[in-house]
């Protein structure tokens, strides 16, 4: 993990940048248009949460390199009101902004490997793994 780079995350707009960000990346990873579109994805709904439920926070992107396997870590941080049930979130369906309720369960689907660390009144850290096939 040598190569970084994030967003931080203030406005709907700093979204739009966290997505761009990470399709660049992806692309200059080697990453196909199917993956890539898949982690533009992953990261639009961290970023799309930090702004909604914490307000600020940062979206960060790591190149990964494990022996001969390329990947890509996501990690979303903020300092916002955590969260109090995380199996209810992993739940489908399950949304508190009127969405379509995809939100985690979908993000945990479009990556290799997926981690809350989350503490009410704290904060949240979620950490997104795509690995290049």
């Amino acid at each position: 993990m040598n190569e970084r780079s994030s967003v931080e995350i203030y406005t709907e707009w700093d979204v739009v940048a966290a997505r761009q960000l990470g399709r660049d990346e992806a692309k200059s990873i080697g990453f196909g248009t199917v993956d890539q579109a898949r982690i533009t994805t992953a990261i639009s709904e961290l970023a799309r949460n930090i702004y909604l439920y914490a307000g600020t926070g940062k979206i960060e992107i790591r190149r990964l390199h494990d022996g001969t396997k390329k990947g890509m870590m996501i990690i979303s941080s903020d300092n916002g009101p955590g969260i109090p049930d995380v199996r209810k979130v992993m739940e489908d369906g399950f949304t508190t902004s009127g969405g379509l309720g995809a939100g985690m369960p979908g993000v945990q689907r479009l990556v290799d490997e997926f981690k809350i660390e989350t503490e009410v009144g704290v904060g949240t850290t979620i950490t997104a793994i795509k690995w290049l096939r």
